[in-house]
């Protein structure tokens, strides 16, 4: 039996998105990061679907995603983009995960551990150049990098990179101050130590779309996130290259019609100024349904705009039906997210409502949704 809610992810759609993406930034390598559960879509499948368009690098943000990918393939590139505990550096190295290095300290335990197990430990040093979170502060990474190459031979340094805090910014001063001291760090590397990276990246969804500069030499490699599903930060550039690849539909349970002045929802916040024809939606909150679509937001059913009215409760929401009416019947599906041509409801008109980002509301998608790929 299907569930009530049920989130269609359109294959042919991420894998047009990628190509498209893979084809801007050339000859960047491009690395798919699918971080907490590929953004809430589901990592396995979206994992399969991109490897089998060619997808080779995957960022994550933890060991048990990295293991998670893992056991899709045996020969793609996974790279914890975060940080790590020392307990998790033994199952990261038996899998050939790439590890962070993020202080001096972990990448003495990371070097241990290679040690123990007789092997060479892949690693990528993180540079704190201004997000301020994690990684070696710019300042003081060269005499650190250069100790790290002289001292721990079981880590084999192949790549180095750095993130944007605000690369959606209209004013990109301060990411273009982040890439100029990240150049002149590795300019130094080489000029002074001979330490060259095989991968170099700071380019994240943002970065590529609004800061040319950091999918250019010296920079080989980008890391798209969000843009795969056709998504974008509301602050940023759009590129119309990429679709959106995701669907939030449910079904009407009941349909009724209810009288000038009945009261609709918790908190009696909606009173309808007319007789009426009101539906209900068998989705809520706990399915991801922002709270800010009380009162304010929309759904579609046959391609019309359906406002919803009264507060989203946990389990359902109402919308009203009267320019439907002649045309609805129980168990219709409705569109809470998604659609096309004029009518569609953005991920990033939801943001606006919540006053956050892209991001959150596809990550906000709960459990019983069912993730259905077509």
């Amino acid at each position: 039996m299907s569930n009530r809610v049920y989130l269609e992810v359109d294959s042919t759609l991420l894998k047009n998105n990628f190509l498209a993406i893979k084809k801007r930034v050339r000859p960047c390598q491009v690395m798919g990061v699918l971080k907490a559960n590929a953004y809430g879509l589901g990592v396995k499948n979206i994992a399969q679907i991109l490897l089998d368009a060619g997808m080779e690098n995957f960022g994550v943000a933890n060991i048990n995603e990295a293991l998670e990918l893992r056991k899709l393939s045996s020969t793609c590139k996974i790279q914890i983009l975060g940080g790590v505990l020392t307990e998790e550096i033994t199952v990261a190295i038996k899998n050939d995960i790439m590890l962070p290095i993020v202080d001096s300290e972990i990448v003495y335990h990371i070097n241990q551990e290679a040690k123990a197990q007789n092997k060479i430990a892949k690693c990528q040093i993180l540079i704190d150049s201004g997000m301020g979170r994690l990684g070696l502060l710019i300042d003081e990474a060269f005499d650190i990098i250069q100790n790290i190459s002289q001292k721990y031979k079981n880590c084999q340094l192949e790549g180095i990179y750095s993130h944007f805090p605000s690369a959606y910014s209209s004013d990109n001063d301060y990411s273009l101050r982040q890439i100029s001291n990240f150049k002149a760090l590795l300019a130094k590397l080489t000029a002074e130590c001979g330490i060259n990276f095989k991968y170099i990246h700071i380019a994240n969804s943002d970065g590529i779309n609004n800061i040319a500069e950091s999918r250019q030499t010296p920079f080989n490699m980008v890391r798209s996130g969000i843009n795969l599903y056709g998504l974008f930060d509301q602050q940023g550039l759009k590129n119309s290259e990429l679709k959106p690849v995701i669907s939030l539909k449910s079904r009407l349970i009941s349909i009724r019609q209810m009288k000038q002045g009945s009261y609709i929802g918790y908190g009696c916040s909606y009173k309808l100024p007319k007789d009426s024809v009101v539906g209900t939606v068998c989705a809520g909150y706990a399915d991801g349904l922002p709270m800010e679509l009380s009162n304010r937001g929309y759904m579609l059913i046959n391609d019309r705009l359906c406002p919803v009215i009264g507060r989203v409760s946990m389990d359902y929401v109402t919308i009203l039906l009267d320019e439907v009416a002649e045309k609805v019947k129980l168990g219709d599906t409705v569109t809470c997210l998604g659609g096309k041509g004029f009518n569609s409801i953005s991920a990033e008109q939801w943001s606006q409502l919540k006053g956050s980002h892209a991001y959150d509301v596809i990550c906000a998608l709960g459990n019983r949704v069912q993730r259905i790929y077509v």
